[in-house]
């Protein structure tokens, strides 16, 4: 069981591997218009972020999202109904 785990996990993270490298280096700036220019230091934070969140990001980028999404919160909500 624990060697089925580990090779579901060593598949996932190597499909992040081969998916953060491009994305890190095209697709950031094509997903967030405030990247436009990202330095080395950026890039270096992000990349193990992309790995681990690659089906998100993967969607977001064939998608042609240009914009963060809207967060949602219960504060904003309240604010929304309460305005005049």
């Amino acid at each position: 069981m624990a060697a089925v785990f580990l090779i579901a996990l060593a598949t996932y993270l190597g499909c992040g591997l081969l998916f953060a490298i491009p994305f890190v280096m095209i697709g950031v700036k094509r997903i967030d218009p405030h990247t436009a220019r990202p330095t080395l230091g950026f890039r270096l934070l992000v990349f193990p972020g992309s790995m681990a969140l690659w089906p998100l990001l993967l969607r977001r980028w064939l998608k042609g999202a240009h914009e963060p999404p809207e967060e949602y919160t219960a504060h904003r909500s309240a604010s929304k109904a309460t305005a005049p």
